[in-house]
């Protein structure tokens, strides 16, 4: 495999700016806990292996944990190492690898891969110069740049209205989450370092590539399990609102879409016809468990009466109309009553409010005059 021989970089912008793939040669565990959007892991060690090399570090230095490390990566397994390695590299052949600083581990595999006859070139620093650039470059542009958040009750379609504007940054979509009780996806959710990295690059790419206001949605502290930066948060709650609304009707089928149809399809996308249907009838149920506590137990009953005669109807006929019922009244009786309050708490920060038309005019009116 003939290759142009290419220079180790640092120029971590342009790597994230431009999605370039990333080799991490971290060992799972690392991996596991955070690494890049664009980052595949193809380790030099293994977990026990970067285990027990980790153990004769300690007890023996450098010189013997890199005699055991070649002892424990070596024949058919260094073969292999190397073969997904190369394999990697025909996929992408514009990547770079690293490890955790771009040292040792980083420069053996570049060794290991030239004598299989490719050169390939490393990102300086590895990993932690990387991560370390991207909580800088937030940093600097949570405190530098200019939001609008985009508010409204539940239901009002906030996520489709706020990739319709200028320039988005989807803070949901990143943490893999709808931000509600009901808001788990079919796949889990990303690590907390691997969503605040998601939200560095995503934010680079708002400021460099599109430039201007960036749009966000209202979020509390948690999506799911993902924290947003603190300094992020309070940026948006200081931000001027754009308030999203929609008559209860046009509620009720943007959740029954998204939460009863969507869901149920995905279940079944993942796990048949079978199982995803108990799986997504188990995921509706326990979503409301979830805010039992805060409904009362009258209310609760109430509604998981309603929701358990919605996916009776359903699972028996394929209908989906009973599930109005349950939609209707947790909107009215808990989410709306609980927005309302805390609308009331930022009103000198609303520049607009109206239908999805009129946010989306306002917005690409605002945007044009201010960038």
């Amino acid at each position: 495999m003939e290759m142009a021989s290419r220079p180790d970089t640092d120029d971590y912008l342009n790597l994230f700016l431009n999605d370039i793939p990333l080799m991490d040669v971290r060992a799972p565990v690392e991996f596991a806990k955070g690494s890049f959007p664009c980052a595949e892991n193809a380790p030099l060690m293994n977990d026990e292996e970067r285990h027990r090399v980790g153990i004769c570090y300690k007890e023996k230095g450098q010189d013997e944990a890199i005699k055991l490390g070649h002892q424990l990566v070596s024949g058919d397994i260094k073969a292999q190492r190397i073969e997904a390695w190369n394999r990697f590299i025909a996929r992408h052949p514009e990547g770079y690898l690293f490890c955790f600083r771009g040292g040792l581990r980083s420069r053996l595999t570049q060794q290991w891969i030239k004598d299989s006859g490719i050169d390939y070139p490393l990102v300086k620093g590895g990993y932690k110069a990387l991560r370390r650039f991207l909580i800088d470059s937030l940093d600097q542009l949570i405190a530098n740049g200019d939001y609008r958040i985009l508010s409204g009750r539940t239901g009002t379609g906030k996520t489709r209205v706020l990739l319709d504007l200028p320039n988005p940054v989807d803070l949901e979509g990143l943490a893999n989450h709808r931000g509600s009780s009901f808001g788990r996806q079919v796949t889990p959710q990303p690590s907390q370092i691997d969503f605040e990295n998601r939200v560095a690059v995503a934010m680079l790419k708002a400021h460099h590539l599109t430039g201007g206001l960036i749009y966000l949605e209202d979020e509390s502290r948690l999506i799911g399990r993902c924290a947003l930066p603190e300094s992020l948060r309070a940026r948006m709650a200081e931000s001027p609102l754009m308030i999203l609304e929609q008559p209860m009707e046009e509620r009720v089928a943007i959740i029954r879409a998204d939460y009863v149809e969507a869901m149920l399809q995905d279940y079944i996308s993942r796990d048949g016809e079978e199982a995803g249907w108990l799986n997504f009838r188990d995921y509706l149920l326990s979503a409301l468990d979830r805010i039992r506590r805060r409904l009362g137990g009258e209310r609760y009953q109430q509604l998981r009466d309603l929701m358990t005669q919605a996916l009776d109807q359903q699972q028996a006929t394929g209908t989906l109309d009973r599930h109005h019922a349950w939609i209707e009244t947790l909107l009215n009786d808990y989410y709306d009553p609980m927005y309302d309050y805390q609308l009331s708490q930022k009103q000198g920060r609303i520049l607009v409010r109206g239908n999805p038309e009129t946010i989306r005019d306002y917005a690409r009116n605002h945007h044009k005059l201010l960038k």
